[in-house]
Order: C-alpha cells, then sequence, then structure tokens
C-alpha cells in the first residue's frame, strides 16, 4: 500500500485537474508522498502499539470477565483475584503479542485512513470533501482496518490464548509454533477472523468519524482555530474528541468483542465451519451478554486508549515533520 506505486498514486491524485486539496488555513497540504504516509503509519504504529501496551492489566481483567463472568464479576474485584490467585505479573500476560499486534495493526490502520482519505478528497475536491468528509472518513477506516486486521488476528489469538490459559507458554515466540502444532496455522490464528472484522471496522468507522465530530463541535463551541493553536491545545482536542469517540466505537463492537474472546478458547462453539461455532456461542451466551459482559470495563479501557491514540499520533507527526491533512470548510476559505 505505501510502496513505490502507491506513492506515484498519491502524487498524480494530488496533481489532477481538481481543486487542490487544502488545509484549513487556506494554504495548500502536502506534498502527500511516500514519505508522508510512512510517517503516518509510523505514528499509527507507535500510539496504538504504546496505548494497548500501558493498557494490557485491564485487557487481562477484561478479557477474564467474558471468559469466566461468574468467576470475576467486576473491574476492582477482578483485579484483586488476578494478583492474589497468579501475582503482579499476571496482569501482563500477553503484552508481547498485544505490542507488537498493535503496532502493526496502528500501521495499517492510522497510514491507511490517511492513504484512502487523502485519496478521495484529493478526488472530490475541498467543496464535495466537505460535504463527503464523514462517508470518507467511514470508508476508509473501514478499508484500513480490514487490510489491518490480516495482520492483527494471528496475534490477538494469541494474547487471547495466553490470557486464558497462562500456563499454555512463557510469551510470543513460544505461542506461535505450539499453536500452529496444537491447531494448525488456519484453525489457531484465523478462526476470530469474522468476528474481530466485526469488531474492529465498525469500532474503527465508529471511532475516527466519531472523532472527526467532535473535535469539530469542541472548536466551535470554544473558538479553537487548530490552525493558529499551540500543540498543547491541539492536543487537548484530540484527546476530549478521542474520549467521546472510545467510548461511542466501545459500545458499537462490544458484542463481535465478546465473541472474539470466547471463540479463541479451546472447544469454544464445538465443532464445525467458524460460522455454525460462532452461532452456537452467540446462541449460548444470548443477547444481553453479548453486549453488556464486561462492558463498563472495556468504556474505560476504550475511551482511554482511543484518546492517548489521537493525542500520541498528532504528537509522533509533529515530531517527524508532518502536517496532518484537513477537511476544510469551503466557507472559511472565502474568508481568509
Amino acid at each position: 500500500m505505501f510502496g513505490p506505486l502507491g506513492s506515484m498514486q498519491a502524487r498524480v491524485a494530488v496533481e489532477k485537474e481538481h481543486k487542490p486539496v487544502r488545509a484549513m488555513s487556506g494554504a495548500d497540504q502536502g506534498p502527500f508522498d511516500l514519505m508522508y504516509f510512512l510517517k503516518g503509519a509510523f505514528s499509527g504504529g507507535v500510539c496504538c502499539g504504546i496505548t494497548h501496551g500501558a493498557l494490557c492489566p485491564v485487557d487481562v481483567v477484561k478479557t477474564r470477565m467474558q471468559l469466566e463472568p461468574t468467576k470475576y464479576t467486576g473491574m476492582i474485584s477482578g483485579f484483586r483475584k488476578v494478583i492474589a490467585e497468579e501475582g503482579v505479573g499476571a496482569l501482563a500476560t500477553g503484552l508481547g503479542p498485544t505490542a507488537v499486534g498493535y503496532f502493526i495493526q496502528g500501521w495499517f490502520k492510522f497510514g491507511g485512513v490517511e492513504f484512502f482519505k487523502i485519496q478521495q478528497a484529493s478526488y472530490f475536491g475541498v467543496e464535495k470533501a466537505w460535504e463527503y468528509r464523514f462517508p470518507i472518513y467511514l470508508s476508509s477506516a473501514a478499508a484500513a482496518e480490514f487490510i489491518a486486521d490480516i495482520f492483527l488476528c494471528p496475534l490477538e489469538a494469541t494474547r487471547i490464548k495466553l490470557v486464558s490459559n497462562p500456563s499454555y507458554a512463557s510469551g510470543l515466540i513460544s505461542a506461535f509454533p505450539k499453536i500452529i502444532a496444537d491447531e494448525g496455522f488456519i484453525s489457531g490464528f484465523y478462526s476470530g477472523f469474522i468476528p474481530i472484522l466485526f469488531k474492529q471496522v465498525p469500532y474503527t468507522m465508529a471511532k475516527f468519524a466519531v472523532q472527526g465530530a467532535a473535535q469539530e463541535k469542541i472548536c466551535d463551541m470554544t473558538s479553537i482555530d487548530l490552525t493558529t493553536a499551540p500543540e498543547s491545545t491541539k492536543v487537548s482536542v484530540s484527546l476530549a474528541s478521542g474520549v467521546i469517540a472510545g467510548v461511542a466505537a466501545a459500545i458499537i463492537s462490544h458484542p463481535a468483542d465478546t465473541l472474539l474472546s470466547v471463540i479463541n478458547k479451546p472447544g469454544a462453539g464445538g465443532k464445525g465451519t467458524m460460522f455454525v461455532r460462532l452461532g452456537r456461542v452467540a446462541a449460548e451466551l444470548g443477547f444481553v451478554k453479548l453486549c453488556l459482559t464486561g462492558l463498563p470495563a472495556r468504556c474505560i479501557m476504550i475511551g482511554t486508549l482511543t484518546a492517548g491514540q489521537f493525542g500520541i499520533f498528532d504528537t509522533v507527526m509533529a515530531f517527524t515533520g508532518a502536517s496532518k491533512f484537513h477537511f476544510t470548510d469551503p466557507a472559511e476559505l472565502e474568508h481568509k
């Protein structure tokens, strides 16, 4: 996606006879070349790897609550039970696959969203891009997340196996060959691919679209101009809009997250195809448990995580010297 062909396509798209993509200040943006997309991908990898890694203890307890809801009945009590029975180190179970998996996922997700978003905005021009900005957010996020999940799924399956059974392997490197030997490559790593798509694609679509809308509202209500605001203000806006986006995305994607956690348990759903097994698991859990089991913990986790991701992404992008793409209201350009 970010090879020489992608770079050439990006430059060709920007140079088309459509109206140039402009920043909120009215100045031409770019250049959106290979280096820009690599910076966006790297920033995405850093922000996702750091935030998911930092929240690994919360994810451990949340996953245990989904797998054993009668034993782990709440977040605080879950933390106490894990520490009492297995020690503090158990809260870092799955840290390796979490950090590596989400760095790779963030690379393709954030980098991909920038790529697809800019291509569409460049094609439509300023006025149509502004009018269609939310469909552009949604389609860009869906395409980028689908690609990212191909790489994330094996690492997420490994993380869940380690969290559900800490004695399964000592870590990422030892778990990979054991999973292949026990279950095979496809069954071991991609049994959860469909639920991870149902979880991550709606989650990412909501995440970027809601964050964009929330950022606009915050700026409108506080009269903040992101083109002239200091970096600290920009990061504050990203953090606030990220919390809103994270909670919305967590609620939307939670049923699939519960399915993903359960389907990776050995023997979950019995024999049969992936869809048959998923159907059995969903029927056993019921609609209410699918939607609500572990939801408060996940809202806390995803709200915090999403805010951190957008804040870190903007910070790293600025550090690399890249100027992040923004949609432009044509009405604002007329007054510049």
